[in-house]
């Protein structure tokens, strides 16, 4: 399962995300990303009611999905996760670098100033995978572990 969700975030390049709001409701939007393995990554601008959910409350969820030519062909990923601000020269640079390669329109920019955007990055908890081409309606789901190791939640 976890090989099909990463299948699945590899093929995309848009989430939609969501965030919590200070009153307590969701905020969702859309926003482009690229990903290693499971670790999402996004750019934000520090300016945002995005950053600023983030900053008071780490707990996101996103849905990744592209639309089928055929019902039986519909794919996705939802999750929940924590995001966080990559701070980390090293890190930052990678997830760019990342970003640009999966959106070619960023690829003649460099990155912008950090004083105006945040990198993050969203660790997966709960995952689940949407995988019609398996049966109609057939979902999976695994949650990590602090060690990251990933259990079904019934086992």
């Amino acid at each position: 399962m976890l090989d099909d969700a990463v299948r699945i975030l590899d093929a995309n390049r848009i989430m939609a995300i969501s965030t919590v709001r200070p009153d307590g409701w969701p905020q969702t939007t859309i926003v482009g990303y690229a990903n290693d393995g499971l670790q999402i990554y996004f750019m934000i601008f520090r300016a945002s009611q995005k950053f600023a959910n983030i900053e008071k409350d780490d707990r996101v969820s996103f849905a990744v999905g592209a639309e089928p030519t055929d019902v039986g062909n519909i794919t996705a990923v939802y999750s929940s996760a924590h995001a966080c601000e990559v701070t980390e020269v090293t890190e930052r640079d990678r997830a760019w670098n990342l970003l640009a390669k999966r959106h070619p329109n960023l690829r003649d920019f460099i990155p912008p100033p950090q004083s105006e955007t945040a990198m993050m990055r969203a660790s997966c908890e709960h995952l689940s995978v949407l995988d019609y081409t398996k049966g109609f309606g057939h979902t999976e789901a695994m949650i990590a572990d602090n060690d990251a190791t990933w259990t079904h939640p019934l086992s």
